[in-house]
């Protein structure tokens, strides 16, 4: 609550205000006064008259209520002092110095955490200044990166240890001000200046207290600034090239670093927003740069106006309608009122909103697919009022969830808790699902219960977290060349179809298509017109090195043009030779979400293999079908058309969960393979309860498939199937054989690289049992790489060999002999005419 402002000679408005808003909140009180109005006037009208004791005893009730107000408000100070005065009587150690930790942090810093930190930090950079970047800016790039060999300083006044409840918070002060950094940006200005720049940052300085609470049991621990720590940042600036820039200051470019970087800590780490360092027992040594989470919110409770941030101030103009038989006038009126709200989660640029619930404890239970591009993110809940009256809704409160990726494959949750608590949960596995009780920032009363499952991580080596794959494309999606070249390998992205999307037609149908842009290059789908939209349609991308992004964008036509219903970006990093099929929900609108189905092929694996073959295809069973009969069930069977040839399944009466286990075989020629599940009649004619596409082209030969399928054309259905392209002799080319010399060479050499990444992080970890298994994986392919070697030279000699035998062939070869019988006359005076010439 708002302190009181004391002025002499003055009326307090704000303490006047926040009164007469207690007054309101304080229902009982009003309703003794109106008793006592009618008491009065009814002795004012038939007995006698008291006008003027009427103003002495409104002045009598207002005194009593406004010192009952001013108890609660002392009590109020008394509580929060009370409060304050256990926190500083609590347990605190006394001022610990930390020569020992800043002589320790300069002997690891320039060989250890310099390195490891601004390997950590570059990308974060990079990505950040091309989100915020200045006007004068047109593009800029990360050339260099590195923190230097000063390292931060802390604890100079000593470090503390306090206690809050049963949470022990560290504090130390930081001071990090150096000179010595290398950080190298180069820039493309825009007009007027149309040239190139490089800026180099050559000094940094933080300052501030920071705040260390340990959780999980050990396992992680969270830190952040006590207030917004002091930032300055020095820039020169240099040449760039033949069309280049003198080195003078650039305008704004320091107040703009100052400002991305003072945000950041603002927004990621000052309190109450906390950073996360985690301790895993283990370190897979994975990259994650990207996931998929369910975010599910179950309810609210202690939803009052009253106590939620902002509202009193607008109470008398927040109503529902829920209620017509209130017609009291004035702020009371509203405040009678159950409140009607609804909550929007964001995540990145992604929202999402539950439906309207009135009462102060509204169950929403709505779950939302949202897309993490990123190792870490916030979840943040914003809680609105439903204002009939204007086109607004009012914000009530707001609430946070932060959760990251930790190195042995497990996920962390935490939040910020009451009295400034920590709410921390740990997910050991991906799918296994949390729940949290988070309060809302800056009320006194109300919570949020959410539930959180983290789906599946993505890595950059091509595996996720569900489906542990290694990868073996020679190219890597997280190149960091600054030159777009082509690596050989094919981005297939299928669009398949679309749900919930935003639509204007009465009938629930919507004319859309969908655009994808890599790169510089777009292309786009058919417009369908149903309301389930189903394109079905493929399309190939050339990939590049240093493109990390799909832009997905959803248009719904119209008579005058199109109109955006939906956009979202999502990262290719990771991507490897197998499917990824993923709903990406779209940004920008309430709704939406785009099914597709992506996958990265290396250019050893070409469709010419396909041909001369087999296609086996198990039809294994199918689920959750749609009822084709008045008895709830269905009769199921499947159609199955192989370009021309067409085959079917047994029927399996009155259910909706079949199981057939029947196998088909086709010649592999390349044809569409099409599945159409119909529902058996005996005098009706079958109807059909879904239909979908098998694709099977890109698996190598003699590889299976097994996948779930979802059925198009229905509400809901999915079909399990097995699909094996059966090649008994595998074409052998040349430049795409898994065993020529490039290719080979070509894989010990990254295999070798593999290693010695895998040694320098086991270095830094100190792991001496991992050292030794590594060093035994090295020793192996140094003999696989000398046997190859040896193969090699043994090939060379062959060859050569086989050179000077043709040589000497050739030179050997003897003209044409003449025949033993006598010559022919003819032949006889030609003969001799040459042997008579003379020499």
């Amino acid at each position: 609550m708002v302190r009181r402002i004391k002025r002499k000679g003055f009326i307090n408005t704000e303490a006047a205000r926040e009164f007469l808003n207690h007054l309101v909140a304080e229902r009982h009180s009003l309703l003794l006064l109106v008793p006592l109005v009618l008491a009065f006037w009814a002795i004012e009208r038939w007995v006698f008259a008291f006008s003027n004791w009427v103003p002495l005893v409104v002045a009598v009730w207002a005194s009593l209520q406004y010192g009952s107000y001013q108890r609660a408000l002392l009590a109020e100070d008394l509580t929060k002092k009370w409060k304050q005065n256990v926190f500083n009587a609590s347990t605190i150690t006394p001022l610990e110095h930390c020569q020992w930790l800043n002589k320790l942090l300069s002997e690891i810093w320039l060989n250890f955490m310099n390195k490891k930190l601004s390997l950590r930090f570059s990308s974060m950079v990079e990505k950040r200044l091309r989100q915020r970047r200045s006007r004068l800016i047109e593009n800029i790039q990360l050339l260099e990166f590195s923190l230097g060999s000063c390292p931060p300083l802390l604890g100079l006044h000593g470090t503390c240890w306090s206690q809050s409840g049963e949470q022990k918070i560290m504090r130390l002060d930081f001071n990090w001000d150096t000179t010595d950094l290398s950080i190298l940006l180069q820039a493309k200005l825009s007009k007027p200046f149309n040239r190139t720049a490089r800026i180099v940052v050559n000094s940094l300085c933080i300052k501030g207290d920071i705040l260390i609470r340990p959780t999980l049991e050990g396992r992680a621990m969270l830190y952040s600034f006590v207030s917004n720590p002091e930032v300055r940042i020095g820039v020169a600036f240099g040449g760039g090239g033949g069309q280049s820039l003198p080195a003078t200051e650039l305008p704004g470019v320091s107040s703009w670093l100052v400002k991305i970087l003072t945000e950041t800590l603002n927004k990621k780490m000052v309190e109450p927003r906390r950073g996360c360092f985690s301790l895993p027992a283990t370190d897979l040594h994975k990259t994650a740069v990207g996931g998929i989470i369910y975010v599910t919110v179950v309810s609210g409770s202690n939803l009052h106006r009253s106590v939620l941030r902002g509202s009193p101030s607008r109470s008398s103009d927040i109503g529902d309608g829920s209620n017509g038989n209130s017609s009291n006038s004035g702020g009371s009126s509203s405040k009678d009122k159950p409140v009607q709200t609804f909550v929007e989660v964001e995540l990145e640029q992604l929202s999402r909103r539950t439906e309207m619930r009135s009462g102060s404890n509204p169950a929403y239970q709505s779950t939302f697919n949202m897309i993490l591009h990123d190792n870490t993110g916030t979840l943040k809940f914003n809680l609105y009022e439903n204002n009939p009256g204007t086109v607004r809704n009012d914000s009530l409160a707001s609430c946070e969830v932060k959760m990251k990726y930790v190195n042995d494959d497990s996920t962390m949750f935490w939040a910020v808790g009451s009295d400034n608590g920590v709410i921390a949960k740990h997910a050991e596995f991906c799918g296994q699902e949390i729940e949290m009780v988070v309060p809302f920032e800056g009320a006194s009363s109300g919570e949020l219960t959410v539930r959180l499952l983290l789906k599946e991580w993505h890595f950059s080596d091509g595996s996720h977290s569900l489906n542990s794959v290694n990868s073996s494309s020679l190219h890597s999606l997280d190149a960091s060349s600054s030159l777009s070249s082509k690596t050989g390998r094919k981005i297939i992205v299928t669009v398949l179809s679309g749900k919930n999307l935003v639509s204007k037609d009465k009938t629930g149908k919507c004319e859309a298509s969908v655009k994808l842009q890599y790169a510089k290059t777009i292309q786009k789908t058919k417009t369908v017109n149903s309301a389930e939209c189903v394109w079905n349609q493929k399309f190939e991308f050339e990939e590049l090195t240093g493109e990390e992004y799909l832009k997905v964008k959803c248009y719904r036509e119209e008579m005058l043009g199109t109109d955006n219903i939906g956009t979202a970006t999502l990262s290719l990093q990771g991507i490897n030779n197998s499917e990824m099929h993923i709903w990406v929900p779209l940004e920008e609108v309430s709704s939406g979400e785009i099914e597709l189905l992506i996958e990265a092929v290396s250019p050893e694996y070409n469709e010419a293999d396909s041909s001369k073959g087999l296609i086996e295809l198990v039809l294994v069973e199918a689920r959750d079908l749609v009822a084709a009969d008045l008895r709830g069930t269905s009769d199921p069977y499947v159609r199955v058309q192989y370009g021309e040839k067409k085959q079917r399944t047994k029927v399996i009466f009155k259910t909706l969960h079949p199981k057939w286990n029947q196998t088909m075989e086709f010649q592999d020629d390349g044809s569409s393979l099409e599945l159409f599940v119909k529902d058996y009649n005996t005098l009706l004619p079958t109807s059909s309860i879904g239909n979908c596409v098998v694709e099977y082209q890109r698996l190598k030969p003699n590889e299976t498939a097994d996948k779930w399928i979802p059925l198009q054309g229905v509400l809901r259905g999915e079909i399990r199937v097995r699909v094996t392209r059966k090649v008994t002799e595998i074409p052998r080319r040349a430049s795409a054989d898994s065993g020529s010399p490039f290719n080979k060479a070509l894989l010990l050499s990254n295999q070798m690289k593999q290693v010695m990444i895998k040694f320098q992080n086991l270095i830094d970890d100190g792991d001496l049992e991992g050292l030794a298994e590594a060093l035994g994986e090295l020793e192996s392919l140094e003999d696989e790489q000398a046997e190859y070697l040896g193969q090699l030279q043994g090939e060379q000699t062959l060859l050569i060999n086989k050179i000077k035998d043709l040589g000497k062939e050739i030179l050997n070869s003897s003209p044409v002999q003449a025949p033993s019988h006598s010559p022919s006359p003819s032949m006889s005076g030609s003969y001799s005419r040459r042997s008579s010439t003379p020499m």
